[in-house]
């Protein structure tokens, strides 16, 4: 009995060990449960990444700062950018990619390319809730704003009062959802197009 009972353990185990072999071929959500030596494996962690960005999160600190590995991840999943050395969080080609994918992947890459125009253009209108993460000079810009409006209304919140003074702008938004009027300015909210946009 006590035979059978260890058999069906060691069974049991042997599923669960987790293989070179079965991380390259299954791929997906594996690292995790993998070895340190497993996470460190370049060739097993590019073909986890490929089919799963988010699995950076368990590759070795060495291969999150391997530029081809994260990019590989993020162009998977633009969130793994979370989860990418500091250097390639402020490598422009990587978080390109990453607000490519995912527009609020902005959130993590570093000051300097926050307020770096394209990218921010770019994470915008993928995303228009990134606008959060851009820098106080782009939350003022018309063009990124409009752009990021346009895309999702709310992210009204997050521009200066400027741009929530702005007709066009406050239009936008609440053409997209009429709960961002609260962040109109007085004035727009007693204009009687922009509310009746709103209640549409």
């Amino acid at each position: 009995m006590d035979r059978k009972v260890n058999s069906i353990e060691m069974e049991s185990d042997a599923k669960n060990v987790v293989t070179r072999e079965s991380v390259l071929a299954k791929s997906c959500w594996v690292l995790e449960f993998a070895s340190p030596e497993l996470r460190a494996d370049r060739e097993v962690v590019l073909a986890a990444v490929t089919k799963n960005g988010w699995e950076l999160k368990y590759a070795s600190p060495e291969l999150q700062a391997d530029r081809e590995v994260v990019l590989a991840a993020v162009a998977q999943n633009g969130w793994a950018l979370k989860y990418a050395s500091n250097k390639l969080r402020a490598d422009r080609e990587v978080v390109l990619a990453a607000v490519t994918k995912n527009g609020v992947a902005l959130e993590y890459a570093s000051n300097k390319l926050r307020a770096d125009r394209e990218i921010v253009l770019v994470a915008v209108t993928k995303s228009g809730w990134a606008l959060k993460f851009a820098s106080p000079e782009l939350r003022a810009d018309r063009e990124v704003v409009l752009a990021a409006v346009t895309e999702y209304g709310w992210a009204l919140k997050y521009t200066s009062a400027e741009m929530q003074a702005d007709r066009e702008i406050v239009l936008a938004a609440v053409k997209q959802d009429g709960g961002p009027l609260k962040y109109a300015s007085t004035e727009l909210r007693a204009d009687r197009e922009i509310v009746l946009a709103a209640a549409k």
